[in-house]
């Protein structure tokens, strides 16, 4: 028994440890992030922001710019940091030399929630130029719990504000449990970007969101689940902007028909979205203690993914292994 122990210990001593530019690349790998963020950022808002990379705004112009602030909460978001103060306490102090007139956390989350409109601008340009002529899509909604339903009526969080914007019960049929927050809704297409989407209330019905589609899309095919269905929705939808939505049938229904089997593949690469929005960016773990941050870092999560994808996509690589995106 002896000599086995004294045998492993000898192995283990005969390895080989890493080189000093593996471990460097390996502790600047938010750096490394951040720098490719930042050049997709420059490259999707000329017309956007000044010269500087700042939304034009009157006022002193910030050293750090919004561009940076944008590319930083990507990088991180990318690198499944969901706490911002281990991002400026721990993982910053790593590359904190490389990166010059880096501010403060308080500052960082202040000015976070006021560039999410420009976030979300840089973010559907790039979804447009990886797919910009999908004519068929999928549709789907994932809740985003807040807290648990045993805390819910005391969760402070979009009381002292706007009620619209307050989180609320709601029921997800998928998973047969209740929960408190919100409903992210998602329409990618069938190559795996996201095209559009939204946060609404848990208590809100899927074919809400479904109805604002029409105002914004046309002549194209979509594919959702058993949540969509409804007769009158279709015809309005079909009438109106000439979009026809696919649901498979319930068993109960009259002229039940088996689902055609492309429809249910193609509809579950939204739900492959929602799954690397899970494990890889922890969209469900979340803690923020207002409605803006929550949405802040929401935009952040999805664009960050889009962001990912496109790099895949302009190195001719799967648009869906985003873990493998900057290697």
């Amino acid at each position: 028994m002896y000599s086995k122990k004294l045998h492993i210990s000898k192995i283990f001593s005969n390895l080989e440890r890493p080189t000093f530019k593996l471990y460097n690349l390996i502790m600047c790998n938010l750096y490394t992030k951040f720098v490719n963020f930042l050049e997709i950022c420059k490259n999707f808002s000329k017309d956007l922001v000044s010269d500087a990379g700042n939304i034009r705004r009157p006022g002193p112009v910030p050293r750090f710019s919004d561009l940076e602030v944008i590319a930083l909460g990507m990088a991180a978001e990318a690198e499944g940091i969901d706490s911002e103060n281990w991002l400026f306490e721990a993982k910053l102090n790593e590359c904190r030399a490389s990166i010059p007139n880096l501010i403060s956390r308080r500052q960082f989350n202040d000015r976070r929630k006021c560039v999410c409109g420009l976030l979300e601008q840089i973010r559907s340009r790039m979804a447009k130029e990886m797919d910009g002529g999908e004519d068929y899509f999928c549709i789907d909604s994932k809740p985003i719990e807040v807290c648990r339903v045993a805390r819910g009526k005391r969760c402070k969080m979009g009381r002292t504000g706007a009620f619209e914007k307050a989180p609320d019960f709601g029921y997800c049929a998928s998973q047969g449990t209740y929960f408190y927050g919100y409903k992210l809704h998602a329409l990618c297409g069938l190559s795996g970007v996201i095209h559009s989407y939204d946060l609404s209330k848990a208590s809100v019905h899927d074919i809400n969101y479904i109805k604002d589609i029409k105002h914004v899309y046309h002549d194209c095919s979509i594919f959702g689940d058993k949540g969509y269905i409804g007769a009158e929705v279709q015809l309005d939808l079909f009438e109106t902007a000439n979009i026809r939505l696919e649901c498979p049938y319930r068993l109960n229904q009259k002229n039940w028909k088996p689902t055609f089997v492309p429809f249910a593949k193609a509809r579950k690469r939204v739900e492959t979205l929602f799954s690397q929005l899970t494990d890889q960016f922890l969209v469900i773990r979340n803690y923020a203690i207002d409605t803006c941050g929550l949405f802040a870092r929401i935009i952040g999560k999805v664009s960050a993914l889009t962001a990912l994808q496109y790099i895949n996509h302009i190195n001719n690589k799967p648009i869906g292994r985003i873990k493998y995106a900057l290697i």
